[in-house]
């Protein structure tokens, strides 16, 4: 087979002319190759020339820098397609075609999914299926209630109470069995409520992952992204953001700009909840499908609308996005098996001890009257809300984790009861709210101080203001769900 040589467009093949002209060291990788990565800006290759140019060093990096500006955004997709195609003229030369083959099902399925006549109604199939009836009917009403109801607090927790009351020691039985309990509330909350929700997210989410889907919706989205001023590339960190907002958080950095960086961070600390919340909320929605799309509807708008405002407030050019898509195919049961086990595994590592430290700081709050003054500072927002008093605790809950905050509101319903409205507004309030103490840590390191504070500043008004305007829509209209 001949030999192929990725040839790039000529004003990057320039740019790298001029760059190895200046290159004289010994290197254990060619001249054209490191050019390639002082263009892309890489650090480790800098390093390199300085450590081995001496004196040349600083005029290659400048003129690595200007270079780099005058092929402006374009560099980045030129160097991919470059490589792309290059790819295709191996896979041409080492490949032979038999006369006759046809296109698979799975292959026509994803070029649907890519298309926005075809596309657009998958993506509302897998939210409907996958969201809606696996992760908020099986998950969040059928395993929630043989988990948390029958065997928690119909079986273990009442034989765990008895056992601990039998002791007699009346701090001990408030620590570990009282209302913010380290065991009737802690780890009831993660095993029995959390863990069947995160668990069927996880495995439809690992299931969508391993068919290729994914690519294909980043190819879907790509142009609505850029009037957010992203691209298609952003879609990874915002559907980790549906496991993790932490997590996402950190994933941002595979955005080329720091604009892309801070759009995202903003966008996931304001409409994209994460798993364990989003299953919360999904179960607690799952009879009044009405108010779920209400939700959903809300979301989507506020992380449009919101988005693009804030693309044009902030500065910056709309980047390039180039991709690759994978076969579509069947996930592989072993596959999707592994990943799900993984992330449940992170899931027992990360999120169960966060639960048990809440339920203690909770124990000692309650205990010292802390927790009943940040309670009673709390309750003016939620009557705002038309929402019951007792509501402050899952806004409270939330600030800790967000899923703690969520579950909050599913116990909230099942042992006081909310109306359909109050539902609804509990829900979308609760979903734009603060970001958790850790989401907010990652913020800080990774955006700054500054940064930070400015999205905080927009969030908590935000949220509370339209939920206020919901439960007020919902009151003039007459409106009961």
């Amino acid at each position: 087979m001949p030999r192929i040589r990725v040839r790039y467009s000529a004003a990057v093949e320039d740019a790298i002319h001029d760059m190895t002209l200046l290159l004289h060291g010994p290197y254990r990788i060619s001249h054209r190759s490191l050019a390639l990565l002082l263009l892309q800006g890489d650090d480790g290759a800098s390093e390199l020339v300085v450590a081995t140019e001496g004196k040349r060093a600083e005029a290659i990096l400048g003129l690595a820098e200007e270079l780099r500006g005058r092929l402006g955004g374009t560099l980045e997709s030129d160097l991919q397609r470059a490589r792309l195609h290059a790819a295709r003229e191996v896979v041409r030369e080492a490949l032979i075609e038999r006369p006759g083959n046809r296109e698979t099902l799975a292959a026509h399925i994803g070029q649907w999914c890519t298309r926005p006549l075809t596309g657009i109604p998958i993506l509302l199939l897998v939210i409907g299926v996958g969201l809606y009836w696996f992760v908020g009917v099986i998950g969040g009403s059928v395993l929630v209630e043989l988990l948390e109801v029958r065997l928690f607090e119909n079986v273990i927790n009442a034989r765990v109470s008895g056992w601990v009351d039998s002791l007699q020691v009346p701090w001990l039985s408030r620590l570990l069995v009282g209302e913010y309990g380290v065991w009737t509330l802690g780890v009831t909350y993660a095993f029995g409520l959390i863990l069947p929700l995160v668990g069927t997210f996880f495995l439809a989410f690992s299931l969508l992952e391993d068919s290729g889907y994914l690519p294909r919706l980043a190819m879907l989205v790509d142009r609505i992204f850029k009037y957010l001023g992203l691209n298609g590339r952003a879609v990874i960190p915002i559907v980790l953001g549906f496991g993790c907002d932490t997590m996402a958080t950190i994933v941002t950095r595979i955005l080329e700009t720091r604009r892309e960086r801070i759009l995202a961070t903003f966008l996931l600390s304001l409409a994209i909840p994460c798993s364990a919340q989003l299953g919360v909320m999904t179960g607690l929605l799952s009879g009044k499908p009405l108010a779920f799309a209400i939700w959903m509807t809300i979301m989507t708008l506020t992380f449009l609308l919101v988005g693009y405002l804030a693309a044009k407030i902030l500065p910056g050019e709309k980047p390039p996005f180039v991709l690759e898509l994978p076969p579509m195919r069947w996930p592989a049961i072993g596959n999707v098996l592994a990943k799900t086990l993984a992330r449940m595994h992170w899931y027992f590592l990360e999120v169960v001890p966060l639960f048990l430290l809440a339920s203690v700081i909770l124990w000692v709050a309650d205990m010292t009257g802390a927790l009943r003054l940040a309670l009673r500072g709390i309750e003016p927002i939620v009557l705002f809300l038309g929402l019951p008093a007792k509501a402050s605790e899952a806004f409270l809950f939330g600030f800790f984790r967000r899923d703690y905050g969520a579950a909050g509101l599913y116990r909230l319903q099942e042992h006081h009861g909310l109306s359909g409205n109050q539902q609804l507004v509990a829900v979308v309030t609760l979903t734009l709210f603060l970001p958790c103490v850790a989401q907010l840590l990652v913020m800080q390191r990774e955006r700054g101080t500054k940064a930070s504070l400015a999205m905080l500043a927009f969030i908590v008004p935000f949220a509370l203001g339209v939920g206020g305007l919901l439960n007020w829509i919902l009151s003039s209209l007459g409106v009961s769900l």
